[in-house]
């Protein structure tokens, strides 16, 4: 008997890393509430992580949070309904997007100083990302179906990039973007050295698809669709891999590699949590109660700490959610 315990007890202590990993899906609770001014509209966050800050668009500014405490750091303004912000950390610059601006806000990264405004190519610009290795700035135009592509470092306009519907939110590998086209199902690929669309590709079962996150590893897409679903598309060929379901309402996606788990932000007020066992095996949803509106978050993938902008109690707060 107590041979075979034994034998039981090393069996388990083998199979505790990936035990480990699935029951982490469901660890995560919220752990804090930080309530700050008053109402008003809200869109991406992104974290700064060499300085430990939070970045949250606030329709006429960028809020900037110490990512430990929420404390108010500081604040960039001179915007018109914000909806993304980009870093790019080699040049000490950071950008966000004023949509009803039609235009590119430039700010140092370490001071928070406006430097510049900059028209795009198009009308209300969305979401937008800093492709650190062409050093190019993609600006996604949503109500023009259009990408307009800078030079990061001294704004000039490189290409403006027509795609076949309303671009939602962008990742990207060293020689890709990917971008969520949400009126048409599908997932637009563009070719960094040609500033091109090179494929289309359509997400069956997926409407309306707006978050999205990416594994470099497995080379696998993760977009959150409105009728409750996580979509996962092979990166190389375009293949449907897998779909899970999700929670009503959802407009952002993370993906954390050190913990194999993908989130999706929920507006009817939940997180779901999914853990990967590897590139084409995804497990059951987990569903965590958040509050309702919480609708985007970003993550600091060093602490595993999500962060959840929300209107509560006629308050502009930022739900923080952890293992």
């Amino acid at each position: 008997m107590k041979q075979t315990m034994l034998k039981m007890a090393a069996v388990a202590m083998l199979a505790l890393p990936a035990a480990h990993a699935a029951d982490h899906a469901g660890s995560y609770a919220v752990q804090q509430k930080w309530t700050l001014d008053g109402a008003g509209r809200w869109d991406y966050l992104e974290v700064d992580s060499s300085q430990q800050r939070l970045f949250v668009t606030r329709d006429e500014r960028v809020q900037v949070l110490d990512l430990a405490s929420g404390k108010v750091a500081g604040e960039i303004p001179g915007l018109k309904r914000a909806h993304g912000v980009a870093f790019a950390p080699a040049l000490g610059l950071g950008f966000a997007s004023s949509g009803a601006g039609d235009s590119v806000v430039v700010f140092e990264l370490d001071s928070l100083k406006v430097k510049r405004e900059v028209k795009v190519a198009g009308k209300n610009p969305d979401a937008i990302l800093f492709h650190p290795a062409s050093g190019k700035l993609y600006v996604f135009n949503g109500k023009s179906a259009n990408v307009t592509v800078f030079d990061a470092a001294t704004m000039q306009q490189l290409a403006s990039i027509a795609v076949n519907g309303k671009p939602e939110f962008a990742v990207a590998d060293d020689k890709r973007i990917y971008v969520n086209i949400e009126d048409k199902n599908a997932i637009a690929v563009i070719d960094v050295a040609s500033d091109s669309v090179v494929a289309n590709w359509g997400l069956a079962g997926c409407d309306e698809p707006t978050g999205l996150a990416f594994d470099a590893t497995h080379q696998r897409l993760f977009s959150v669709c409105g009728n409750g679903v996580l979509a996962v598309t092979d990166a190389a060929s375009g293949k449907a891999v897998a779909r899970r379901a999700i929670g009503k309402g959802a407009d952002a996606a993370v993906y954390d590699a050190q913990r194999q788990l993908v989130f999706s932000s929920n507006g009817e007020g939940t997180l779901t949590v999914i853990h990967q066992t590897d590139a084409d095996h995804y497990g059951v949803p987990v569903t965590l109660p958040t509050l309702k509106g919480a609708r985007t978050m970003a993550m600091d993938h060093a602490s595993g700490r999500i962060y959840l902008p929300v209107l509560a109690e006629q308050r502009f707060s930022m739900v923080v959610v952890a293992p």
